[in-house]
């Protein structure tokens, strides 16, 4: 008996699989070649913002800074995509793998039964219309058997490989969604510091001693060197001043510089004062939530322009930077309404306080009746 097409058709799937696991090898060598391009190109964007950071403070290099960090982004995104693509294209060949396994499993199955069913040799060659097929065959379905359990192994393991590689792409695509995010919020903020700027140096320069002088200030505050006066209790809701209108000292704008102070260190305000819907102007930052006890130091309509701790303006623009060099997180939550009432988040006595940094901080000072916390509300009319 001549040998059927099944089994030729078996027995190049056996001789040819190895070739499945490895694809189309050219076309891999190329995207490998392109993401190792990639990683020489981020490396030398990494080394290169490297030397902006160390570098003076001034809006030309800050803007190449967000240029070096929009393209270094941009390289990444290349990256994953391109290792997306050959991820892909390994999936793909792996499930033509996996097809062909479970040909050649299947057709293993049929043969093995039918050896099953002829277990003695006598038999066999009983059923064969001649001695030549019969050894044949028996020789051939004798291999095929012995080899089943190294087939399962081989199919076992594909499957395995097929289902960390589609978990891979699957890590690859949030991944790849995330710098997309991350690229949009460096270029909004490369966008919004222009704004801010116009371009402009000295008003760049202005803006980063403000703010700097601000952080001084505000340390001084908190350790009691700003000059207070008693006013008296006053309760939850009360109004306790207004909002400087405009520009002042150390204030750019109009809003409210709001913080939490827990023996004399700066906490989150957004732990301690009640959940309530707002608006968000604090790119590139993210929105973030409320989990407190305590009322709100404005009435809605309220817009929020910055957090508090290592918000993008602390961390990259250098602007919590104290006279030795060394960043700070922002030590409150920045606050801007239409309504400029300014209302104690809760009871307690209230004190009017200033801190003279060339010009004249005001602030008040709620002690709190029931705990050891301070509430302080930065940039105000008395």
């Amino acid at each position: 008996m001549r040998l059927s097409i099944k089994k030729i058709i078996l027995v190049l799937i056996l001789v040819f699989l190895p070739f499945f696991f490895s694809g189309s090898v050219f076309a891999q060598d190329a995207n490998e070649d392109r993401i190792r391009r990639l990683s020489e190109e981020i490396a030398k964007y990494e080394a290169e913002l490297g030397r902006l950071v160390s570098e003076a403070n001034t809006l030309s290099n800050l803007i190449n800074q967000y240029n070096t960090q929009i393209k270094l982004t941009q390289l990444k995104i290349s990256q994953t995509e391109e290792k997306i693509i050959l991820l892909g294209g390994r999936i793909e060949q792996l499930k033509d793998s996996l097809d062909a396994l479970n040909l050649a499993y299947t057709q293993r199955v049929s043969e093995t039964y039918k050896i099953s069913r002829f277990s003695e040799p006598h038999l066999l060659f009983l059923s064969m219309s001649n001695i030549t097929d019969a050894i044949n065959s028996f020789n051939y379905l004798k291999k095929l058997q012995a080899s089943d359990i190294s087939l399962l192994g081989r199919l076992e393991k594909a499957q395995n490989t097929y289902q960390e590689e589609k978990s891979d792409q699957e890590v690859l695509q949030k991944e790849l969604e995330v710098q997309n995010k991350s690229l949009s919020l460096q270029k909004n903020a490369k966008a919004k510091l222009l704004e801010q700027t116009r371009n402009d140096e000295k008003r760049y320069q202005s803006l980063l001693a403000s703010a700097k002088a601000e952080y001084e200030a505000i340390q001084a505050i908190i350790a009691g060197k700003g000059q207070e006066t008693a006013v008296g209790h006053i309760g939850e809701g009360e109004r306790i001043a207004s909002i400087i209108q405009g520009s002042s000292c150390n204030s750019n704008g109009t809003h409210l510089h709001f913080m939490i102070v827990e023996n004399n260190v700066a906490k989150n305000p957004a732990e301690y004062l009640v959940s309530r819907s707002v608006e968000w102007d604090n790119s590139p930052d993210s929105p973030f939530s409320f989990s407190g006890y305590m009322q709100w130091p404005m009435s809605d309509p309220i817009r929020i322009t910055q957090g508090f701790g290592w918000t993008y303006y602390a961390d990259k623009l250098a602007y919590y930077m104290d006279k030795n060099g060394v960043k700070h997180p922002h030590s409150g939550i920045d606050f801007v309404s239409t309504d400029l009432s300014v209302k104690s988040v809760r009871a307690g006595t209230l004190y009017r306080g200033s801190y003279s940094i060339g010009c004249a901080l005001r602030y008040v000072r709620v002690d709190h009746d029931d705990s050891n916390i301070d509430s302080y509300y930065l940039h105000i009319n008395y």
